[in-house]
């Protein structure tokens, strides 16, 4: 199976879906063009502020602008929103209830910078923080369809953004739509949730898996606050074996914890297997050597599901191989190591 991959698909469309729509405004942190809104500050220099790096004073100058009848749509690394301005956030957005939007980039293991900068606990702490809906882009297709669901919310919304070269899982006519997930694959043996990119390196599991005859119900989630689609229940019903989350993310508080609620509260007493960063900081590394260490990539899915089923599949990443997505450019490889 061959997988479009997009560059930079947050750019140009930023910048049209704006063009009738003067009251958003951009606010950067001193990382313009590696949040992909230099264009966008060319297109409009009179809606875009540079803050500098003073994330602090950033979210209270937007919930200023958003109190005066602008939208901010605040643009910077995700780990540098919610954890250096954090008492910003909650009291002079949350709190009020401001229509500010937080598009952050490089969450989890997408970056190689390391603990400072790898935002692995944000599902956790936003998803705590009342008022606030939390979303996360899976595709080239959320991407260009997230910025309609989050000007839509009439309160705060935090983004975990894709950037650099970013795959088309979904079609472009099927665009996120909020609290909706994806019926990604069909089975009844297992229930298999995922999100981000976490959902790429599911796809590949899941058609490996049913090669061993195991069926799996996938669900891709991009809304993880609110939680409350029928469809969710419904899968976690329905999964013989039991349940197998898997996020860019640590396992406590994202969506691990938001599947097991579901799971309690409904009295389903189904198994659960959550693959995720376990307690622990990633380190600097890839992408593709933090998800093979820390088991979130698709052979680490699949070790999942045997945990569950309690036996071994005889599956070993090299059967992956013909499932990976296709080869970009040199270019497009370079961009899709999403440096610093």
């Amino acid at each position: 199976m061959s997988i479009e991959m997009v560059v930079r698909p947050h750019v140009q469309n930023f910048i049209d879906w704006a063009r009738d729509k003067p009251e958003v405004v951009v606010l950067s942190a001193d990382l313009t063009n590696s949040s992909e809104v230099g264009r966008w500050r060319d297109a409009y220099p009179d809606r875009f502020f540079s803050m500098g790096m003073a994330e602090q004073n950033m979210l209270g100058f937007a919930a200023g602008l958003a109190r005066e009848g602008y939208t901010p749509y605040i643009h910077t690394f995700a780990v540098f929103i919610y954890r250096r301005a954090y008492d910003q956030l909650a009291m002079s957005v949350a709190y009020p209830n401001l229509r500010v939007r937080m598009i952050g980039f490089l969450p989890g293991i997408l970056t190689p910078g390391g603990v400072t900068h790898q935002a692995i606990e944000d599902v956790a702490i936003l998803r705590a923080t009342p008022n606030m809906t939390v979303l996360e882009t899976g595709d080239a297709t959320e991407v260009e369809s997230v910025l309609d669901v989050a000007q839509a919310v009439d309160g705060p919304v935090y983004v975990r953004m894709l950037r650099g070269v970013v795959p088309r899982l979904f079609p472009r006519t099927d665009p996120m739509r909020l609290d909706r997930v994806r019926v990604v694959a069909e089975g009844s043996d297992v229930a298999l949730i995922t999100s981000g990119i976490e959902t790429e390196e599911g796809m590949r599991a899941v058609r490996t898996l049913a090669r061993r005859g195991v069926g799996v119900r996938h669900l891709h989630v991009s809304t993880h606050k609110p939680f409350d689609d029928p469809e969710i229940l419904a899968t976690l019903a329905g999964a013989r074996a039991g349940i197998v989350t898997a996020e860019n993310h640590t396992i406590v508080g994202g969506l691990g914890s938001a599947v097991a609620e579901r799971i309690a509260e409904a009295g389903l007493g189904k198994r659960l297997v959550r693959i995720g960063l376990r307690d622990t900081y990633a380190h600097g590394a890839s992408r593709e050597h933090l998800a093979r260490e820390y088991g979130l990539d698709a052979i680490g899915i699949v070790r999942g599901v045997e945990r569950l089923l309690g036996e071994p599949l005889g599956i070993d990443a090299v059967d992956l191989v013909d499932d990976a997505p296709v080869t970009p450019s040199a270019s497009a490889s370079a961009e899709r190591s999403d440096s610093l």
